[in-house]
């Protein structure tokens, strides 16, 4: 359940609207709030604050809070559009979900409607002394956030939409995904049995990517008609109408059929994939950043270089002990699950930087460091698929390297060369 809700806010996170609207209610909410203290004791204690000084100052604010908006917003497009030409669009939604872009962008909008309605309120007598002297609180307030958000976004903005920067949020947020599916393999669900029954297949009725499984969901139907549900679809899978969404077995007899609409509905299909619960989303935009990297039009072997490294971090998350989860309030002891396959992550991460960079010496040496490296991890899975890669990388690279010292050199860090 947990996970449901953590995916439905990473999506209205992504909305460039959604904090921009949250700022801006509580700044409306505080600019009406100060006439609060009018009916409090506070008249006789606090100074009094001239409304031309906090008109002047209210100006001030709403002058320059538009102007810096649409600046803002300019120069988040741009970089957007860097993200999307010089890296893939793939992380697109990773750029716009930048938290200090859209706090910043929510702090100058929300500063312009606070001082808008601050500023009628004020021409029209709505304060009296108290709430004349809580105004220009909340205003000096307002303009030190500003300062200090803007410093902080200049910052930030120099860097959004950068090679490195890009490539460091991917990274991060497929590292997240794999962590989480390290510490659930089956979603909560149990693992799939090969001599248990999978009962009849459960079709789609329309094609995408399975974005989420609500476990919960399924698991309280399941429940209600006594039945068992393989999945077969993770995250990630593209549907179609002719594959099989899940296997369902009932167990007892029913006067009535269950409701398949209200199962599937627990898969949310859509045409995109996210990086939060699926872990070859990430990889596969790495591999398109460094494919295209690879590609003689850029020719930047060291940024290819770079991911082999994100890559090398994030597969050796597996080094690390996975955390008993029989414990967990949430095991869906009804719902099937395969688990996802390491022979598949190497394949989305690792062919495509093979099979383009197979002519260049430097990009293929790390290839193979990293699969040393990986091989050494104790997981006979992640030890099968570097030697097999570390194989495939090698045979590829003889068919483009005309230099043989370079082939010699290549062979002696494989991981079979003795």
């Amino acid at each position: 359940m947990k996970q449901n809700i953590l995916f439905a806010l990473n999506r209205l996170k992504e909305k460039l609207w959604f904090r921009p609207l949250i700022f801006c209610i509580l700044s409306v909410f505080a600019a009406l709030l100060a006439s609060i203290a009018d009916s409090s004791d506070l008249n006789d204690l606090v100074p009094e604050i001239k409304t031309e000084s906090l008109a002047n100052l209210l100006s001030t604010i709403s002058g320059s809070m538009l102007v810096i908006s649409i600046f803002a917003v300019g120069s988040m497009i741009a970089a957007y559009s860097a993200a999307s030409n010089t890296a893939t669009p793939r992380s697109f939604k990773l750029i716009t979900a930048d938290d200090v872009s859209q706090n910043a962008l929510s702090v100058f909008i929300g500063s312009f409607i606070y001082s808008i309605v601050a500023m009628v309120a004020l021409q029209n007598g709505y304060y009296g002394k108290a709430g004349h002297f809580i105004l220009f609180l909340f205003t000096l307030l307002f303009f030190t956030l500003v300062i200090v958000t803007f410093l902080r976004w200049v910052e930030r903005i120099s860097k959004l939409g950068r090679m490195g920067h890009t490539i460091k949020l991917v990274e991060e947020a497929t590292a997240n995904a794999i962590k989480a599916r390290l510490e659930a393999p089956t979603l909560n669900g149990v693992a799939i049995n090969p001599n248990q029954e999978r009962g009849f297949a459960i079709y789609s009725d329309v094609t995408g990517y399975v974005q989420q499984i609500n476990m919960f969901k399924l698991q309280k139907i399941a429940e209600t008609w006594d039945a068992f549900i393989t999945v077969n679809t993770l995250p990630g899978s593209f549907a179609t109408k002719d594959k099989p969404l899940f296997y369902l077995v009932i167990k007892t007899k029913a006067s009535k059929k269950p409701d398949y609409q209200e199962m599937k509905s627990a898969f949310t299909i859509g045409t995109m994939r996210y990086f939060d619960e699926d872990p070859r989303f990430g990889l596969i935009t790495l591999s398109e950043i460094a494919s295209r990297a690879l590609s003689p039009a850029v020719n930047d072997p060291g940024t290819a270089i770079q991911i082999v490294g994100s890559y090398v971090r994030m597969f050796s998350l597996w080094s690390n002990p996975i955390q008993d989860t029989s414990s967990q309030k949430d095991v869906y002891d009804r719902i099937a699950v395969p688990e996802i396959i390491i022979a598949d992550l190497f394949e989305d991460a690792f062919r495509p930087i093979a099979r383009d960079g197979a002519g260049n010496i430097e990009v293929m040496i790390r290839l193979q460091k990293a699969f040393k490296t990986l091989a050494t991890i104790d997981n006979f899975d992640l030890k099968k698929a570097a030697m097999q890669h570390s194989q495939n990388a090698y045979e590829r690279a003889k068919l483009e390297m005309k230099y043989e010292t370079d082939l010699a050199e290549l062979k002696r860090e494989c991981l079979f060369a003795k």
